[in-house]
């Protein structure tokens, strides 16, 4: 098996992200202007990186996050086993004080270790993580050394905790924003360290004064 450099990138933005809206699974929404500023930053900064695979979520924006890859012509594979958790009955509503209480509640209910705690009618972190294994694997088995992997925030967050072997409570010290990146490198005995930690020194000229 090949050792991986495994470029790791959260989408850019959507106007759900923009509107504080729950996006999940099962919303399928495209990215929107910033986003493809960002999807463009991204390119502009990592173009002289020659990708010998590519993967993407069975999700429209993290496909077109990447697009300008894909157009290279480096194989790409869509695995829905990467795909965002299903935020259930809460997808597409916006995050008011009262779903953020609840919102909450869940988290503290996954940082205690209740790890099969779903929110209502969605997956639960022990449930993505069955399928993101079955990602993981693919990739770690398939062509290539250097790849390239966009998905999305909360599915980022398990991904990193299994390839690094991290109880999945803790799963939150993975920070993310729009289009940042994880570096990781796999060593000899297969472990992975991270280079790059949400990385967003290619955005900077994005940031606005104020920010």
């Amino acid at each position: 098996m090949d050792r991986k450099k495994i470029y790791l990138v959260r989408h850019g933005q959507t106007d759900f992200n923009l509107q504080g809206v729950v996006q999940g699974s099962g919303i399928d929404a495209p990215i929107n202007a910033t986003g493809r500023a960002q999807a463009q930053a991204f390119f502009d900064a990592y173009s002289d990186v020659q990708f010998d695979q590519i993967y993407h979520t069975g999700l429209i924006r993290t496909k077109q996050s990447i697009q300008s890859f894909i157009d290279r012509g480096t194989p790409t594979r869509a695995l829905t086993e990467l795909n965002e958790i299903s935020w259930g009955d809460y997808e597409g509503t916006p995050m008011t004080p009262e779903e953020g209480e609840y919102y909450q509640h869940m988290l503290h209910q996954w940082q205690q270790g209740n790890l099969d705690y779903a929110i209502a009618g969605g997956e639960s972190p022990n449930a993505v993580a069955e399928r993101m294994r079955r990602g993981i694997d693919i990739i770690l088995n398939g062509p290539g050394k250097t790849i390239l992997v966009c998905m999305h925030g909360r599915a980022m967050r398990i991904f990193l905790s299994l390839i690094l072997n991290y109880n999945l409570k803790y799963m939150d010290q993975f920070g993310h924003t729009n289009l940042c990146l994880y570096l990781l490198d796999q060593l000899e005995d297969g472990s992975f360290s991270v280079k790059k930690f949400n990385d967003q020194n290619h955005l900077r000229d994005l940031k606005q004064p104020s920010e």
